[in-house]
């Protein structure tokens, strides 16, 4: 699955574990492991590179800055205004490919009606939070990371959101959950693009193949008597589709279940970039 709908951004060109992106004005290339073929040209010395993200050998790695661009800048989709940024491994704080579930939550909670409520868990700068905000559902996003919740903050300021459309919680996740089963708080719907590796705010150590299972069984738990969806992300190579619909078929009620691959186009030979999976269940 893949959405077409960006303006503001595209990948020019993939290979040698690298994707030339645009990002509004500014050019950047980012290493992309699953861009293992040979790029048509030699991308670092692309006309109006802005920055690349040069790997360490000792791991990790940092931004070679070749030509000057704001230090943080805004991408729209449709009417959706994102802040982004180069920032530490690789990031910008956007995930384009994102864009598909968004538009695929809407419709699901343009299709109910009113405002539902949705809880949005590892919510980083809130890509899914000011999506579904728009659309008028009542977002309670939670991530571990303060500068990440703030950022979302922004976003949705940007987005002209509702200001009561999204309530922001930094907290770990598990805990979160936890405490709201205890409180009798339930959502009409559920979101999680859980990392595969993190930590807690306070050192708690994260591994997705470790902890996905008791996560949505969880999670699962928090949904209102008519719930609306459960969305899951995975970027861990090692959870398939199949695997993430597996998930949902055991944890969830009797629903609708599928399972896609996320994917980019790209200006590059036809190539479709894989940018992990998804796995959906609807009432």
């Amino acid at each position: 699955m893949q959405t077409e709908k960006w303006s503001d951004y595209e990948i020019i060109a993939t290979g040698g574990g690298e994707k030339l992106e645009r990002w509004g004005d500014v050019l950047l290339l980012r290493p992309d492991p699953q861009a293992i073929w040979q790029p048509p040209f030699d991308l670092s010395s692309y006309s109006g590179l802005h920055a690349r993200y040069a790997r360490s050998h000792s791991g990790g790695g940092r931004w070679e800055i070749l030509r000057a661009f704001p230090e943080e800048w805004t991408v729209s989709y449709g009417r959706l205004r994102f802040l982004v940024r180069p920032m530490g491994f690789k990031h910008t704080g956007l995930f384009p490919e994102q864009a598909y579930n968004w538009d695929a939550m809407t419709d699901i909670v343009l299709s109910r009606g009113g405002r539902p409520s949705v809880l949005n868990l590892f919510g980083y700068t809130g890509g899914a939070s000011v999506a579904l905000a728009a659309a008028g559902a009542k977002v309670t996003h939670v991530d571990a990371a303060k500068n990440m919740v703030d950022r979302c903050r922004r976003n949705a300021a940007l987005s002209s959101c509702p200001a009561d459309g999204i309530r922001y919680i930094v907290d770990d996740c598990m805990k979160f959950v936890a405490r709201e089963l205890r409180r009798g708080n339930r959502y009409d719907a559920v979101l999680m693009d859980p990392p595969s590796y993190g930590r807690g705010p306070g050192g708690e150590m994260w591994k997705l193949e470790d902890n996905v299972c008791e996560l949505v069984s969880r999670a699962a738990e928090v949904l209102s008597d008519a719930p609306l969806f459960f969305l899951i992300n995975s970027y861990t190579t090692g959870l398939q589709p199949t695997v993430l619909e597996d998930l949902l078929n055991i944890y969830l009620p009797a629903g609708k279940t599928t399972a896609y691959e996320l994917t980019l186009p790209t200006k590059d030979r036809g190539i479709k970039l894989p940018c992990g999976c998804t796995g959906l269940w609807r009432a």
